[in-house]
């Protein structure tokens, strides 16, 4: 495929669970059939090799490292179906009391990226750093087709200064695997900063979460200008549309808001 020619990306939005085996067989389906749909990227939620709600020490049990059973399926997978896979993964980390919530973007030959969340679900009612240990403050970004993409997860969906970075980095989409929970209001925050990030950005946003009833569902990828292309409801199922660097480029020309802007990101 040519670098200028559009990059069929899918959103696969499944419920995983609490048996390792089964996510990664029902990954394996989601991708076939992704594959069979034309899709060169494969988008996944947050905690697809293990999930368990409420969280608990089970977490720790399962974690495995990124040479484990889950990578080298998502590895495996690629190579058979010439498609990178992106999910997010429970990792070990540095002490026996904590995981790390990881995404990585994987090819047949190997890694392509790795992200380790940096903000943390502490917030409405719930304590992800209970059981997370946050990652370091990184912009990983990874190639197809000569299209860039950066990694970033759920929660962090809420700091702008996450995506921005990215795209300083070259990103011209963001992916961003979830599990947004579900509650008041919830399903509307999501929506909105997914197109506020692609709007204020202007940039691609793929974004892939759980469906009901512990996520929102509604994992879409929007365009540069904030529009669905196309997206999923509250049920398991995958959605399709292209990304293009044109119409970046389109967009750009018309609202040149990155090229304006007076602030840069600085960690604290």
């Amino acid at each position: 495929m040519p670098a200028s020619a559009a990059v069929p990306v899918a959103v696969c939005q499944f419920a995983p669970t609490d048996s390792r085996e089964s996510n990664r067989e029902r990954l394996a389906e989601l991708v076939v059939a992704a594959a069979a749909r034309g899709a060169r990227l494969i988008v996944f939620p947050e905690y697809s090799s293990y999930f368990v709600d409420p969280m608990d020490d089970t977490l720790v049990a399962n974690a495995e490292t990124l040479e484990g059973d889950f990578v080298t399926t998502l590895q495996a997978l690629a190579a058979d179906h010439g498609v990178v896979i992106v999910a997010g993964l429970v990792e070990r980390a540095s002490d026996a009391a904590h995981v790390h919530n990881t995404v990585v973007a994987v090819r047949g030959d190997g890694i392509l990226g790795v992200y380790r969340k940096q903000h943390l679900y502490d917030a409405f009612g719930q304590k992800e750093s209970d059981w997370i240990e946050a990652g370091e403050l990184t912009a990983p970004t990874f190639e197809v087709a000569g299209m860039r993409f950066g990694l970033m997860t759920c929660y962090d969906l809420r700091f702008p200064e996450v995506a921005r970075t990215l795209v300083d980095a070259g990103a011209d989409a963001l992916v961003v695997p979830a599990e947004w929970v579900r509650g008041p209001l919830k399903e509307h925050h999501w929506t909105t900063l997914l197109a506020a990030r692609a709007i204020e950005n202007t940039v691609y946003v793929v974004a892939a979460d759980h469906p009901t009833p512990v996520g929102v569902g509604h994992s879409q990828i929007i365009d540069p200008q904030g529009v669905v292309l196309a997206g999923v409801g509250v049920s398991e199922g995958i959605a399709l549309a292209p990304v293009e660097r044109a119409v970046i480029e389109q967009v750009r020309e018309s609202n040149p808001a990155l090229q304006l802007r007076r602030y840069r990101v600085s960690p604290r």
